[in-house]
């Protein structure tokens, strides 16, 4: 029976009333608490058990609680006068040495006359007489499920329930019972769990009871139950049948189409039964959102198993944590409405329009996956409104008569893309669920209870492609603010056909070109530029003049007009098409945008892919976070290096005087705050510039190439051991032995070596067998490939297949290098050593050019505009160096400073002969060496002098320094060629 609270309180009054002179223990305590249940409309029995025998703290002996619900109450029950602090610490002892899922979260000491309460999640404790327990009846909400509770992603509960719900998946799963019934069972279940420690099931407990009491032990019976209970709670009270069981009485109608779908019965045995209990035992209130795309990854990963597939990586399914959602909803809007707030909670009026600007805001999760988006930035709104309504109650005694109707923030405020249908269910249930956990903040505030059931809004969720559905049909921009969310993470090696063709697509309605070398989460920004941007104008005036002639032929044919005036009638039309057209442009211009992606789409070439495109759209970038370590709230968390980038169109980016950007000293520490003038598309205080992927440097710079590629099967490569073992049998091959080095032996100083016959004549050849042997087997794995340009180098199979090898010394720069190091580890090279396609090479440089390109000026680049593999840099010839702006008007006094610093670096390098470069630039090993680090800070107090460097040893600054000197070499250049130059081929 569920009842009101007024007439709880009538019927506490009268349990007062009753036990005024009640004081002897044994005989009256289970009449008292069998009446004091009944107070809520709660049958004890159902619930709670007498003299329930626990282990006490010694564990040497046990005990029999008073009354014991499992995870809710325990209560210690004494004869009138007799001490609640024994009867409390007794309690307590009880506590200790409980099951998991058994401790309760209250503590009730209690003689009849005085009740002692205390909430242990909280921490706090209330105490008042049989009489005023009328006026503190509130505070037993929690036996009917009423309770708030601090909800951590940390909870130790979080991990449990995603184990827990995801061990009854595989029994099912692995019974048969899979697919989509198995995911719309699964959400149907979190509902009920939730719901039954909430109080949305009345009493608390309610469905627990239900699986444990009401079914039988092999579970035979449990899932026909389940369907029926299914039934009911998709059934209007006045339509349901009065003959129904007692056990589905009083469930309420939940709407909402959750129980809509009539599912497949489930069949279940006693270890299932088991599982399901298990899942019971948990406290549903305390799980955070987040753990409910932590529970879809548990799931996915698991089918995954069997499919012998990574599902998570093909779908690109990464949970951001709570942190990194709050980094990017507190700049994108959150700040601005807490601004805001406290400027209007001084006056009454203000309040009450923030409240309604508050319901009227819609957000675009366009790849929602589990909603962890949707749910948090609900639940800060949510919360922003309490704000208010508190606000209101404090400042101005406002007397809230209706508190139904004081709370207007709603789920339908919220909108979201998901490709899977489980997760996108997931989400829908997340958002109630969230929606109740609020209201249960919000009743706690106002004095009521407010749940919202029969559940009449819902977040509006599609099931799709959302790089095939049109966003603006789905949230039409009038109706749309924020568009949100961390599309999948995918690099363009690891795309699926389909996600190749879903990008592809996408390509094909702009005019980016070369967009094969995109990751996935390109497509989202692109689809975003285009809901921003809207229509081309030809678009637009077909769609006008399409309008206008429709109008018209509706007027005229439902003679609204005495005889045909087209002129004036079309005028008329065309005015309101462009009124029409100016609203949607004013919409488009207040949407605001922000993604969580990986850091490569603002490195290397994918900036001047993307970003060029994104620019001419008019996108501007409004914040960011720089590359953070990004985690998850997943099991086995995914560890990726992310960047938060928040834009919008130049009309309203544009009148910002500021930006906000967040820079991280430590990849997993906190950011710190700084302001732009303008954010570019490298995430640097700069003018909106982007390289282009260069034939040859736009200073006066020598050319750099990559290193020679074998193509060879590793048949012309040898360790030491390799080395050794031919030259055993051939010494006369030592001629044709040289160093080979990559960039890991480069960096390690691992011995490497090369069968180098670029000048060994025929008859040489023909006497070294075992040499002759290495380049037979070269040959034979170039005619095995499928390249037409390998099979052809079958006819030199003694040579490399690419030879770049420089006829001098020359400067070797590894293509790949670790993000740790402060410095790049480049140096000079023999001729006679034979560098690998793993690095570049810069022919006939100079100690100048070591000296700048050994520089922190010149690593600071290198950081904000190269790719990366993995996290690692990825040197390039095309958009790092060959864009490089090199010091200009350089004197002769300042190159001789920077030669002569440049050759200490080497010095002190060679001070060290027994530690790789890879020892001396290891910035936990580095400042062991001094003279190294003494000859770097000459070097780079000599490269700054050259480029009138007098700032703070920021990267960022410098790099806004390098892209103001960029901006004037690229107007310099595009002035002399007239076009912009051709893009490079990077991919030897």
């Amino acid at each position: 029976m569920t009842l009101d609270w007024n007439t709880i309180k009538t019927r506490a009054a009268q349990f007062s009333a009753k036990y005024a002179k009640t004081h002897n223990e044994r005989a009256e305590a289970q009449s008292f608490w069998n009446d004091f249940f009944d107070v809520f409309g709660i049958e004890r029995r159902r619930v709670a058990a007498y003299e329930a025998k626990v282990a006490k703290l010694n564990k040497k002996s046990s005990g029999f609680a008073d009354l014991f619900w499992p995870g809710v109450l325990l209560v210690e029950h004494k004869s009138a006068g007799e001490s609640l602090e024994i009867a409390h610490e007794q309690a307590l002892d009880y506590f200790v040495n409980l099951k998991e899922g058994e401790h309760p979260r209250y503590i009730v000491a209690c003689d009849f006359q005085h009740f002692w309460l205390k909430d242990l999640d909280e921490g706090v404790e209330q105490r008042f007489t049989l009489k005023q327990l009328s006026a503190n009846v509130s505070l037993f909400g929690f036996l009917r499920g009423q309770q708030t509770s601090r909800v951590s992603a940390q909870d130790p509960v979080n991990d449990r329930a995603v184990k827990q719900l995801s061990r009854l998946h595989d029994a099912l799963r692995r019974d048969g019972y899979a697919g989509h019934w198995l995911q719309l069972l699964l959400v149907r279940l979190l509902f009920c769990l939730f719901a039954d420690r909430t109080g949305l099931f009345e009493p608390a407990g309610k469905f627990a009871d239900l699986i444990e009491n009401g079914s039988r032990a092999d579970g035979s019976d449990l899932g026909p139950m389940l369907r029926q209970l299914f039934d009911e709670l998709d059934t209007e009270f006045e339509k349901r049948q009065k003959s129904v069981p007692g056990w589905l009485k009083d469930y309420p109608y939940v709407n909402g189409r959750l129980f809509e779908e009539k599912i497949r019965t489930p069949s279940f045995n006693g270890v299932m039964r088991d599982l399901l209990l298990d899942c019971c035992n948990t406290d549903w209130s305390k799980i955070s959102p987040a753990i409910f795309g932590s529970m879809f990854q548990r799931v996915i990963d698991l089918e995954g198993v069997d499919d012998d597939k990574d599902l998570r990586r093909e779908l690109g399914a990464h949970y951001t944590s709570e942190e990194n959602i709050l980094k990017l909803i507190e700049p994108l809007f959150l700040d601005e409405l807490r601004t805001e707030f406290e400027i209007a909670r001084h006056s009454q009026n203000k309040l009450f329009e923030f409240q309604k600007k508050l319901r009227s805001l819609h957000f675009l999760d366009p790849a929602c996956g589990c909603g962890n988006f949707l749910v948090i930035t609900y639940r800060e709104l949510r919360k922003l409104e309490l704000d208010v309504l508190n606000a209101a109650v404090k400042a101005f005694g406002t007397h809230i008569a209706n508190p139904f109707k004081a709370i207007t923030v709603n789920v339908d405020q919220f909108s979201g893309i998901e490709i899977e249908e489980f997760p996108a269910r997931v989400a829908q249930v997340a958002m109630w669920l969230t929606d109740h956990q609020m209201n249960l903040e919000a009743g706690r505030l106002l004095d009521s209870w407010l749940p919202r059931l029969p559940l009449e809004k819902s977040a509006n969720i599609r099931v799709g492609n959302a790089l095939s559905l049109d966003w603006a049909e789905f949230c039409p921009p009038m109706n749309l603010h924020f568009i949100l969310g961390n599309p999948p993470f995918i690099g363009k090696q690891h795309q699926t056909p389909q996600q190749k063709e879903d990008l592809e697509r996408v390509l094909a309605t702009t005019t980016v070109r070369s967009g094969g070398v995109l990751d996935y989460v390109a497509a989202w920004y692109i689809k975003a530029a285009q809901y921003l941007s809207g229509e081309s104008a030809a678009k637009a005036n077909q769609r006008k003049s399409e309008f206008v002639t429709a109008a018209f032929s509706r007027a005229e044919q439902a003679n609204l007009l005495e005889e045909p005036k087209p002129a004036p009638y079309r005028k008329t039309a065309a005015d309101i098409f462009e009124l029409a057209e100016a609203q949607d442009r004013t919409a488009r211009e207040r949407i605001r945008v922000a993604f969580v992606s990986t850091n490569s789409i603002c490195q290397g070439e994918q900036v001047g892919v993307l970003w060029e495109w994104m620019l001419r759209e008019g996108m501007r970038i409004e914040f960011a976070h720089r590359t953070f370590r990004w985690s998850n709230d997943a099991p086995g968390q995914a560890a990726v290096h992310c960047v938060i980038i928040g834009f919008g169109l130049a009309a309203r980016v544009g009148k910002l005087k500021t930006r906000r950007l967040f820079d991280y000293p430590e990849v997993e520490g906190a950011p710190v705050e700084g302001k732009a003038k303008n954010i570019n598309p490298y995430l640097v205080d700069a003018p909106n510039v982007v390289l282009a992927n260069r034939r040859e440097p736009i200073c006066d710079a020598p050319p750099i190439v990559f290193g020679s590629m074998p193509n060879d099967g590793g048949h012309l490569l040898m360790d030491d051991d390799g080395k050794t073992e031919l030259l055993n049998v051939e010494p006369e091959a030592m001629r044709w032995i040289k160093p080979f080095l990559g960039a890991e032996e480069f960096i390690n100083r691992i011995p490497r070596w090369c069968l180098w016959l670029e000048h060994c004549p025929p008859e040489i050849l023909a006497k070294l067998p075992a040499v002759k042997k290495r380049v037979a087997l070269v040959k034979a794995h170039r005619l095995a490939s499928n390249r037409e340009a390998t099979k052809r180098l079958a006819a030199t199979p003694q040579l490399f297949g690419e030879n770049r090898q420089p006829a001098n010394h020359y400067l070797l720069i590894p293509s790949v290098s670790s993000e740790r190091r402060p410095f790049i580890p480049i140096g000079f090279m023999p001729a006679h050593t034979i560098a690998s396609n793993l690095t570049l090479v810069v022919p006939d440089a100079t100690l100048y050019h070591f000296g700048v390109l050994s520089s922190t000026m010149h690593n600071a680049w290198v950081r904000y505009t190269c790719g990366r593999l993995e996290s690692r840099y990825r040197y390039s010839a095309g958009i790092v160096y060959n864009n490089y702006p090199w010091p200009e008007s350089l004197t002769a006094k300042q190159r001789k400073s920077i030669e002569d610093a440049a050759q200490s670096v080497l010095d002190a390098r060679a001070a060290h002969p027994a530690a790789s470069l890879a020892m001396l630039y290891d910035p936990d090993t580095m400042s062991a060496a001094a003279d190294l680090v003494k000859a770097h800070q000459k070097l780079d107090a000599a490269v700054d002098a050259a480029y009138g460097w007098r700032g703070r040893h920021s990267d960022a600054e410098r790099v806004t320094l390098l892209f103001e000197r960029y901006e004037v070499l690229i107007a310099a250049w595009n002035a002399e060629h007239g076009t912009a130059p051709a893009a490079s081929d990077e991919s030897a």
